[in-house]
């Protein structure tokens, strides 16, 4: 099974392994808090940034990495 987009794609973008899981996991969680809130007029997330087929709030995460709409920030020291 191919996966959509390529994950070697997006390791690149998130430059380490770890660093898309945290990135993907995290942004996945905004994304399902998102389609919770829906009906409840709270508007306390940030929608899903493309427009996916996928119904499943991971794969539009790393959709969202995939085409640099989500990025990690860097820390300041």
């Amino acid at each position: 099974m191919m996966t959509k987009p390529p994950i070697g794609l997006v390791v690149e973008k998130a430059k380490s392994r770890f660093g898309l899981v945290v990135l993907s996991a995290r942004r996945a969680r905004q994304i399902n808090a998102y389609f919770n809130q829906l009906g409840e007029g709270l508007g306390g997330f940030v929608p899903p940034q493309v427009h996916s087929l996928s119904r499943k709030p991971l794969s539009i995460a790393l959709e969202e990495i995939a085409e640099d709409k989500v990025v990690i920030a860097p820390i300041e020291e």
